[in-house]
């Protein structure tokens, strides 16, 4: 078994949790509502300026594969916004969406609002962008791991793209400390699938995968990961929570389902990258609940990690399964994950 099971969840910090929500439903189809938590963080103070602070969460999922969105609003104070992002500065740039036909998804995708012409990546195949009104970037990319077996579909969250100070200290950071271990390309030059203004600069760029073999609970829901690794070359680049909170508006975290967070706690050790926090046990999250934990990348970067102890499968007849009793070594039968499509938010 490898030490993670696939991308639970990204964090998007917004001031409009429900209108998030509901963007993220019509664009991608992020409409299984998973939770819907308000509470205080008290376990996140040293990114909170020290301070506890309260706030919304609401966890969607698309049901056709991949993680969710973790959509996170602060309640006792006003998220700040950040810089407007460049390619290689230091956070997460991106989000990646998977779809096994960016074509045709950009086509649907540009009937609802504006989106970038289909781009080729390094490797060969077919990329867009979509932005937010936060301006967060979306990526949707290319990816053949999928929970239902369609001709086409657009799925949920396979990666990102995080922008870094050093690549070679990045991939050792992702390859021994997470076990993200296959580089599908590692190339350095000008690139046109990064937009118009960025085709006369330089960036060194490396996308690793993680090819999920299917063994904990909710592998095969979630399938493979991408974690695209950028570094501007030309110039300086800008940390894109410098200065601000987790929880302030942006990308706050990418988030990895992990069958045995304390098996993953010793590697990272190992490897002397320490956890800088740690549920230590069951958090509750409302409807849902596990142990939790955050490890910075060699820049800060936020990556979460969540051991999955209990979640609704149908919450309207109170069906939650208790993953502590059931054991993390095997993956959930394919009709009890689809079960947990009966929770889908309609307009």
């Amino acid at each position: 078994m490898g030490f993670v099971s696939g991308i639970q969840q990204v964090g998007i910090g917004c001031s409009d949790s429900p209108a998030k929500f509901k963007w993220l439903r019509k664009t991608f189809g992020v409409d299984v509502q998973i939770f819907d938590d308000e509470a205080p963080a008290p376990l996140m103070t040293k990114y909170t300026g020290g301070v506890v602070q309260s706030r919304r969460a609401i966890l969607a999922m698309n049901m056709n594969g991949g993680g969710g969105a973790e959509i996170w609003q602060f309640t006792s104070r006003k998220g700040e916004k950040g810089p407007a992002m460049q390619w290689g500065d230091l956070g997460i740039n991106a989000v990646k969406l998977k779809s096994n036909a960016p074509q045709t998804a950009q086509q649907e995708i540009a009937l609802l609002q504006n989106c970038s012409s289909i781009q080729i990546d390094p490797r060969g195949k077919e990329n867009f962008l979509v932005q937010d009104d936060d301006n967060n970037t979306y990526q949707v990319v290319y990816d053949g791991s999928w929970f239902k077996n369609k001709i086409f579909m657009q799925g949920g969250f396979c990666g990102a793209v995080i922008g870094v100070s050093n690549v070679d200290i990045s991939i050792a950071f992702y390859q021994n400390g997470l076990g993200i271990n296959e580089i599908v390309y590692d190339v350095t030059g000008t690139f046109n699938d990064l937009g118009e203004q960025y085709k006369n600069q330089t960036f060194r760029r490396a996308l690793l995968r993680y090819k999920n073999p299917n063994t904990a609970p909710f592998s095969k829901l979630l399938g493979d990961i991408q974690i695209e690794l950028i570094q501007c070359l030309d110039r300086v680049p800008v940390k894109l929570f410098e200065n601000r909170f987790w929880g302030d508006l942006g990308f706050i975290h990418l988030c990895l389902d992990v069958p045995n967070l304390e098996r993953l706690k010793v590697n990272l050790n190992k490897f002397r990258y320490p956890l800088t926090v740690d549920s230590g046990d069951t958090f509750d999250m409302g409807e849902s609940g596990g142990r939790f934990a955050y490890v910075e990348d060699p820049d800060g970067t936020l990556i979460e990690m969540v051991e999955t102890h209990k979640v609704p499968i149908l919450k309207k007849f109170g069906w939650y399964l208790d993953l502590k009793k059931r054991g993390q070594n095997k993956p959930l039968p394919s009709w009890m994950l689809s079960l947990m499509g009966l929770n889908k938010i309609k307009d």
